[in-house]
């Protein structure tokens, strides 16, 4: 595993070193500020609540196709949520860019070379 100087936005391999792991830590904090910012309006509560239930429901039964969308836009709808976006620093940035070059690395290990791409190995008997 990759140690980030900053965990909370970071790039890491996953436990398996199969798979990268993007951790943004600001989008589930953002989630929950925005989910109650009106919690204070009684009206506006009970909405969200409402629509949380009815994510939950689709959550815990069968699904059909573009259900849980359509949940998960009702509760940003009601809650007046942003999109899951964070703003990244010119130094977080490199850094960033640096972890997933080294987390690309140790991914890349399984890579397969593209034919045509490296030489073809003479036949050392014909020399």
């Amino acid at each position: 595993m990759i140690r980030s100087s900053k965990p909370p936005l970071s790039f890491e391999t996953g436990a398996n070193h199969l798979h990268g792991v993007l951790r943004v830590d600001q989008i589930r904090t953002d989630t929950f500020l925005q989910l109650v910012q009106h919690w204070a309006d009684p009206q506006a509560r009970d909405e969200i609540l409402d629509a949380l239930d009815q994510l939950a429901d689709v959550v815990h039964s069968p699904r059909r196709e573009g259900e849980l969308d359509a949940a998960i836009l009702q509760v940003e709808d009601v809650a007046g949520m942003d999109s899951a976006q964070v703003e990244v620093s010119i130094p977080d940035t490199r850094r960033l860019l640096k972890e997933l070059s080294l987390v690309e690395r140790v991914l890349s290990r399984f890579r397969r070379p593209l034919k045509g791409v490296l030489p073809v190995q003479q036949d050392r008997r014909a020399s």
